[in-house]
């Protein structure tokens, strides 16, 4: 419950500094997570990002102010962010469906999107597999590619750096140097709140590598390990989501300061054995 309670009180931040502009830093805090493990619970608890939510409160609240004041349109803009009239129409419309202009006229249907609030509902039909483990620091080896602040920007990089990790022989070559545990093709998101993020394919190992490959040392931490099967990406996803959304309010733990790990124990992307590795720590 506790854990829940400390995303009401990030919402309510957020509702307090609406009009200004939200450290999503700051909004973790709150939280007592890092910056990138609230914003993954908050896309996966709200199905929306975090991002999307705070546009839509904003555009929210300046179509009432809209329709109840004197205020021109352009000091609206301003209040909410946006110093260009432009992009405040352009995110107004993506909202609203209509031009700020026709709204402050009178007679135009508008929507409203009120603060979210969270609270645990009772899911946990289907069964889920894990383990808790501690493992001491292992070195991964492999190519990264910085990541964006707002995590959903990043839906476009990772798949298309699998991609691209495919086509040019990365992956048989990281493949034939994988010799620790976890023995797997590893995707690592590194996104702590005090170094660069950044998004790993890679594998456990203590080969030597070349120029075309860098290394990094998760450090040691307790994990609870997940497993699953299916069709990818859509099944581990899923499998993600329910690990927020189901396991980790009831668990007893939160959310540790390390990476998130995917394993992948086989190549069949529709029918993928795999891992999912998330940090925690007991509450």
């Amino acid at each position: 419950m506790e854990w829940i309670e400390r995303l009401n009180q990030a919402i309510n931040y957020i509702e307090e500094h609406i009009t200004e502009e939200i450290n999503y830093e700051q909004v973790a805090k709150v939280a007592y997570c890092s910056t990138y493990h609230f914003q993954r619970m908050f896309a996966y608890m709200a199905n929306i990002p975090l991002s999307e939510y705070i546009r839509r409160r904003r555009m929210s609240l300046a179509a009432v102010d809209l329709q109840s004041g004197d205020e021109k349109i352009v000091d609206i803009a301003l209040k909410y962010g946006y110093s260009s009239p432009t992009a405040f129409n352009r995110a107004f419309q993506s909202v609203h469906a209509v031009a700020p202009s026709l709204v402050k006229k009178g007679g135009i249907s508008i929507k409203s999107y009120p603060p979210i609030s969270f609270k645990i509902t009772v899911k946990g039909v289907e069964e889920l597999n894990y383990r808790i483990e501690e493992k001491e620091a292992f070195r991964i080896v492999g190519i990264s590619q910085p990541l964006h602040k707002e995590i959903e920007k990043n839906f476009a990089i990772v798949p298309q750096m699998w991609q691209t990790a495919a086509m040019d022989g990365t992956i048989p070559k990281l493949v034939t140097m994988m010799n620790n545990q976890p023995m797997g093709l590893l995707g690592v998101s590194v996104c702590n709140d005090n170094e660069e993020w950044k998004y790993f394919i890679a594998v456990s190992t203590s080969k030597l590598i070349d120029e075309t490959l860098e290394e990094y040392s998760v450090p040691a931490s307790k994990w609870a390990i997940f497993t699953g099967n299916g069709k990818n990406p859509q099944s581990i996803q899923e499998l993600e989501q329910r690990i927020v959304t189901e396991w980790l309010p009831t668990s007893g733990y939160e959310y540790a300061n390390a990476p998130d790990i995917e394993v992948y124990l086989n190549d069949d992307p529709n029918n993928s054995q795999y891992e999912v590795w998330i940090p925690v720590i007991k509450k």
